[in-house]
């Protein structure tokens, strides 16, 4: 199977000949079927029917529907076009995606998954017919579209923040989820499924993570009795005050915006000289700054340079900081950028979270390239082992949760409280900084929303309760 790319343009050319109209009319039977079906019927029979279509080359006798289907499917084969049956298959399975999705009933979807794996498909076949349709299924299972299909497992194995994860990168399947969204390319049922479940994989750590925060520090708890969102363990509440801490002396939005109405009369130049002080605002160590605007400086020097003079605008602001979070992560789609490298080198991952979670501050519009770029790292680094790449996962959970806290959702506090309302600090490294205060967390999500996101009633009552 062709790269995505080269697969696209050739997709784009073959779709719009006039015999391709046809044969998308002829498929839009399939589609029309598929979604009636998934609709009306059962998980299982819709499985069942799939099954039939895609795998076994067959229709159920007594549907007519099934059996135009049939021909639908089976005339894209005869006339020998593997994209426009790739193209066919995977919007069949986005279709059911998309509806279970919806319809509250996410078990089906790795279960659909499960019949890629039928051991027909690796057998061959007598009839010609079924032999490329054999062929082609084979060769689809290790394309990067199958893979695509395969994030949704992650966390539709059973719930979606409990279950565990298969591999280490599945923790992070939100974000994995960002590149099917906003890829117009994709059919538009893979990017509503896709948006949706990111969404709600995100929406569920914001609350598990708030409701970790909030009932871990009360003493008639202890920690272990209370799931915790991260993988952080005895350092989580730790971690959180940190990031709190850092947001209650200089909230990022205010940071922000003072940083914006600073830059409205200066030349792009100056905005670019502007962001290196931004971004390494109250970093501690001289030498880390130093480094980071010597690193970054001769980057952000370069580009855009005929620009230079102009007043910033809204369209060259996004630019920059989508080029600047590419310094950070990649510049290319093929590997880490050296900044990424020598801020992982420097031990420095939450260093870089919160310089990413600044520039998404003055660019919300950028979010979703540094989504996008986050996703690549993921990618990139997802088949090592978890062992040997614990400097990078540091990295995605610190962002994951710097996330949750800087989200527009919640709102995270430092109170000074009586330390007999606190329970014991979960380890010697948290005691310092857990001295005295409490970590509070109000999320802002409607009933409904809550409900939608709650594993049980109790889960959701509890928390509303503020308990």
């Amino acid at each position: 199977m062709p790269d995505r790319r080269n697969q696209q343009k050739k997709l784009f050319a073959v779709r719009n000949h006039p015999e391709a109209l046809l044969r998308r009319q002829t498929q839009e039977v399939v589609f029309g079927y598929l979604l009636k079906l998934v609709r009306e019927s059962s998980g299982e029979d819709a499985i069942a029917e799939f099954r039939s279509l895609f795998i076994e080359l067959r229709a159920m006798p007594e549907s007519s529907a099934s059996q135009d289907a049939l021909k639908a499917i089976s005339g894209v084969i005869a006339e020998n076009q593997p994209e426009e049956f790739y193209f066919t298959l995977k919007r069949s399975c986005y279709i059911l995606f998309n509806n279970w999705e919806t319809q509250r009933q996410p078990q089906f979807i790795p279960q659909l998954l499960s019949v890629f794996q039928d051991a027909s498909i690796r057998q061959r076949a007598i009839s010609p017919q079924l032999q490329r349709l054999r062929a082609w299924l084979n060769i689809f299972v290790e394309a990067s579209d199958y893979k695509d299909l395969q994030v949704f497992t992650a966390k539709y194995q059973s719930d979606f923040s409990s279950a565990p994860a298969v591999k280490w990168s599945d923790r992070y399947t939100a974000y994995l989820l960002v590149p099917q969204f906003v890829d117009p390319n994709n059919p538009n049922e893979q990017r509503e499924v896709a948006r949706a479940v990111s969404q709600r994989l995100k929406d569920c750590f914001t609350l598990d993570l708030a409701l970790y925060t909030t009932r871990s520090q009360l003493a008639k708890n202890r920690p272990t009795d209370i799931p915790n969102p991260t993988i952080f363990g005895d350092d989580t509440l730790r971690v959180i005050a940190t990031l709190v801490s850092s947001r209650s002396r200089h909230s990022h939005a205010n940071l922000a915006t003072t940083f914006l109405r600073q830059m409205q009369d200066s030349p792009y130049v100056g905005f670019k000289n502007g962001l290196l002080k931004y971004l390494s605002f109250s970093w501690s160590r001289s030498d880390l700054s130093r480094n980071l605007k010597k690193r970054l400086g001769a980057r952000l020097s370069m580009l855009y340079r005929r620009n230079d003079e102009d007043p910033l605008d809204d369209a060259l602001l996004l630019r920059t900081c989508n080029r600047t979070i590419d310094f950070f992560t990649m510049e290319t789609d093929s590997e880490p950028a050296p900044l990424f490298v020598w801020m992982m080198s420097s031990s420095n991952p939450l260093r870089l979270a919160l310089a990413l979670i600044k520039i998404a501050a003055i660019s919300p519009n950028s979010r979703l390239h540094l989504e996008t770029r986050v996703a690549q790292l993921i990618r990139y680094y997802q088949d090592l082992d978890e062992e040997r790449c614990q400097w990078v996962i540091q990295f995605f959970e610190l962002f994951k949760i710097a996330s949750a806290i800087h989200s527009k959702d919640v709102e995270y506090s430092l109170v000074e409280v009586e330390n007999t309302e606190i329970a014991p600090a979960e380890s010697e490294s948290s005691a310092g900084l857990l001295s005295g205060v409490r970590i509070f967390a109000q999320v802002r999500f409607d009933r409904q929303r809550l409900n939608e996101l709650a594993r049980d009633d109790t889960r959701s009552e509890t928390f509303q309760a503020g308990a």
